[in-house]
């Protein structure tokens, strides 16, 4: 268990995936809906929040849907389903009271705000969730990078990676019921030891920027304002691991 965190600004990294619930594919409504209600829970505290949604709910750069497709073409279908699941997320933020703005790397302005930064960070000053979406507007990078690359642009005093366990284990989980989780790491490890919780590139940009990572199980109750709180089960990832 790890002590209250004192972060006021952070980047919640949401995989599309995650965003599936029981579901085989696609969003479930129950699963968003409660996504939102923990968000608005910590922008009550007064934090203030931004999120990256990845897409492979929808469609994965990399995947047997994309088999034979150039990959320069499958990444760019992975960034409009990151598009899809922003919108999905922002209305039922809306829905549950609090102001979203979408902000795409890729300009689409019928449907969303183009990414500007200072309008970003000024949309959270003023009590806004603000979703990026279309990752980093480039192929070959995948939304972990876009979520470290966003955190720092915002400032961000940590990046949460909300995920299906809770932390990061030496084995899976899943397979290996022996596996033991971490509650503290380092950056240098997490490479060493190819924990591949986020892949290399976002881990060596958290790094060199000094922004510690949060993973954590979203689908626990009140996960997010729980974490915070220093009441909910996860790993630390920062330069030092205690």
């Amino acid at each position: 268990m790890v002590q209250g965190l004192p972060y006021k600004r952070v980047l919640l990294k949401v995989s599309g995936e995650g965003l599936m619930g029981p579901d085989q594919y696609g969003l479930h409504s129950g699963t968003v809906q409660k996504l939102a209600a923990d968000i608005r829970q910590v922008i009550a505290t007064g934090r203030q929040v931004c999120l990256v949604i990845g897409g492979g709910n929808i469609f994965r750069g990399v995947s047997k849907a994309a088999h034979g497709m150039d990959r320069t073409s499958a990444d760019y279908m992975g960034m409009m389903a990151t598009v899809i699941n922003a919108l999905a997320v922002q209305s039922a933020l809306e829905g549950a009271g609090v102001p979203t703005r979408v902000q795409s790397a890729i300009a689409m302005p019928q449907v969303c705000e183009s990414y500007i930064r200072r309008r970003a960070v000024r949309h959270m000053e003023k009590g806004r969730v603000v979703i990026f979406a279309a990752g980093t507007g480039n192929p070959f990078f995948t939304t972990d990078t876009a979520a470290a690359l966003r955190a720092v642009e915002m400032n961000c005093d940590a990046l949460l990676k909300a995920t299906q366990v809770d932390g990061v284990y030496d084995s899976d989980p899943k397979k290996n019921k022996a596996a033991t989780r971490y509650e503290r790491l380092t950056f240098d490890k997490v490479i060493a030891d190819d924990l591949r919780v986020m892949d290399t590139a976002a881990i060596a940009l958290a790094r060199e920027n000094k922004l510690p990572i949060v993973v954590f199980n979203m689908h626990e109750d009140n996960a997010v304002m729980r974490v915070l709180e220093g009441k909910g089960t996860c790993t630390v990832i920062a330069e030092k691991a205690a």
